[in-house]
């Protein structure tokens, strides 16, 4: 098993205040509004349902739905939105499912984040990050259609995002040193090996779920579409690099 513990930032200029920011917002979320994911109404309530986002109507009261694991039917209470349902498409990249979920998405974030963000600038990398999200959860909603799965359960994380961070941060890094735990040891590998078998998973995994959820309820299509989004998209975010007349002329 790899596990990314950090990788090589001498590169880094500026400080990534917004990675910072975001990697905060989701443990206030999780701590404060989530109450460490016991407040199931708030939980059910902001998390993206992909029956609400493709019909475009709140869906409110028990639904029941099987337990993935024991194949029981279960019921949850879905609460009364505030907000209009296709906005539960950005508070759920917000909200976790438990401290493994938040932690492990907070290292990924924490690692190749502040890459993209020193490529970007504090702003271009904090719309890209929403966009990514966004588009990642759309990914999972039209997969649950088309696989005719369960669209009333509800899907919830920043993983989609985080994808998105992955994607951008191959495309502009694949040579980079990323530190991995692996063997009961540290390690430099390329990133391009450690986000390439990363993404490789998602794919495996996700076609053994059939595009969508699997025993864990992991919503791969949703990893998939963002790692492929941010891979896409993130070109169009990376700043320009002024080139002086002097540098140009010595192109010539």
């Amino acid at each position: 098993m790899l596990l990314p513990i950090g990788d090589d930032n001498r590169d880094r200029t500026i400080t990534p205040y917004i990675n910072y920011l975001l990697i905060a917002v989701n443990f206030v979320v999780f701590i404060f509004l989530e109450d460490y994911a016991r407040n199931t109404n708030f939980i059910y309530t902001y998390s993206t349902l992909p029956a609400e986002i493709l019909t475009g109507k709140d869906v409110a009261g028990p639904v029941g739905f099987p337990n993935p694991l024991t194949g029981e039917i279960e019921y949850i209470l879905l609460g009364q939105s505030d907000i209009p349902v296709q906005a539960t498409l950005l508070t759920s990249m917000f909200m976790h499912a438990g401290w493994a979920h938040l932690l492990g998405n907070m290292l990924y974030l924490w690692i190749c984040g502040d890459n993209l963000e020193n490529d970007m600038g504090h702003m271009r990398y904090f719309f890209f990050y929403l966009l990514c999200g966004v588009l990642a959860g759309l990914s999972h909603v039209f997969s649950t259609a088309f696989f005719e799965q369960n669209a009333f359960i509800p899907s919830l994380g920043a993983s989609g995002a985080i994808s998105g961070v992955l994607g951008g941060y191959l495309l502009m890094h694949p040579g980079r040193a990323m530190y991995v735990w692996i063997f009961f040891g540290v390690t430099a590998i390329p990133a391009i090996i450690v986000v390439g078998l990363w993404f490789v998973f998602q794919i495996v995994y996700g076609m053994g779920a059939l595009g969508g959820q699997e025993a864990g309820g992991v919503a791969y299509a949703a990893h998939v579409g963002g790692f492929i989004a941010g891979f896409i998209l993130v070109k169009l975010f990376v700043k320009r690099k002024r080139i002086s007349t002097k540098e140009r002329k010595s192109s010539w």
